[in-house]
């Protein structure tokens, strides 16, 4: 099983006086994190896409390029594209370049997203939501398995057969789809035979157990090998010396952050009680020390038949650069090797 982080750029904190950071020290931190990240012997590093103030992560090509340039082996992905407000032609081609500066270490997440703030941005309307996503899917996967393509659609000009380029390395380029709770969506990714990460941040993960066999049984169906079908899980977490100081250290960012976007949403106020139940042993918040998340972990892969990845989303919970780097040491060290020597 392969085991990494995903960031959204999110940690502004400084450790000593734990005021907000200049955005560029805010960047090169994150890219010691990504450099450190492959120096402990984690999987992969994802950088997600959001088009708000809190979060540094609008151009995640950018910011993958430059880590592609500092790491030797860890995998690189987007975590995740928001393909609906981009162009699958200009997606294409900055991830191709990204393979050949990491030398075949790319991959990318592609989904809707999570927050709208890409649509009037980019002049796209809501409306066209799942209808936008699925004509550029259906490109990029064209642009990905030959170099010229003949296609047209609603929402972009056609192509009548130029030459996209550069060529990536790997053939085909990894793309995975990034799903939340819509049974279109897995269904989706099973008939495309595209790996699924499915993103749970609150809950008992073993109730995705219906709608990822929903994805494996539509691509099996569809012709696809089961070894194609893969599945991973991206979690909010966390993980330090002991489960008292992981909880403690994570909540209070935790509790603001979801707060805020509660706001947004019509939620209630995020509670310590509420927080505690979502890191239990079935929640899905994989918050403790090294020994209970690794348990956890494969708790979760056996409840969903079976995960290939598990990325941990750390630093939506603003915590300070020292200790995120503590938390990304213990996981490549503790907790990773108990996963590997599990399967």
């Amino acid at each position: 099983m392969e085991i990494g982080i995903d960031s959204f750029v999110s940690a502004f904190l400084d450790d000593a006086s734990r005021a907000r950071l200049r955005p560029e020290d805010a960047m090169s931190q994150i890219l010691e994190r990504i450099e450190f990240a492959d120096s402990v012997g984690l999987d992969v590093f994802g950088i997600g896409e959001h088009h708000r103030k809190e979060f540094l992560d609008s151009a995640p090509a950018v910011i993958l390029g430059a880590a592609a340039a500092r790491t030797k082996n860890i995998r690189l992905t987007s975590a995740v594209t928001v393909l609906s407000a981009a162009d699958p032609v200009r997606a294409f081609q900055n991830f191709a370049t990204l393979d050949l500066i990491s030398r075949g270490r790319i991959e990318m997440v592609v989904g809707r997203g999570s927050f709208i703030e890409a649509f009037p941005l980019f002049g796209l309307n809501l409306h066209d939501y799942d209808e936008l996503f699925s004509e550029k899917l259906e490109l990029l996967l064209q642009l990905r398995d030959a170099e010229f393509v003949h296609w047209s659609g609603k929402f972009r000009p056609a192509l009548t057969g130029q030459g996209v380029y550069p060529r990536p390395i790997q053939n085909p380029l990894p793309i995975w789809l990034g799903v939340g709770g819509t049974p279109a969506s897995f269904v989706r990714a099973g008939l495309l035979g595209l790996p699924l990460m499915v993103a749970i941040i609150g809950g008992e993960t073993h109730r995705f157990r219906p709608l990822v066999e929903k994805y494996r049984e539509a691509g099996l169906r569809a012709g696809h090998p089961p070894e194609a079908l893969k599945v991973g899980l991206h979690s909010l977490g966390y993980v330090a010396e002991t489960r008292e100081k992981a909880t403690n250290d994570f909540f209070p960012g935790y509790a603001e952050s979801f707060t805020n976007i509660g706001k947004e949403r019509g939620w209630g106020a995020v509670t310590r009680d509420h927080f505690d139940a979502q890191t239990t042993p079935l929640g899905a918040i994989l918050v403790g020390d090294p020994d209970e998340i690794a348990e956890r972990i494969l708790r979760h892969s056996k409840a969903l038949g079976g995960i290939s990845r598990i990325t941990f989303q750390m630093d939506i919970a603003s915590l300070p650069h020292e200790k995120l780097m503590r938390s990304i040491e213990l996981l490549g060290t503790r907790v990773a090797p108990i996963l590997r020597a599990a399967h």
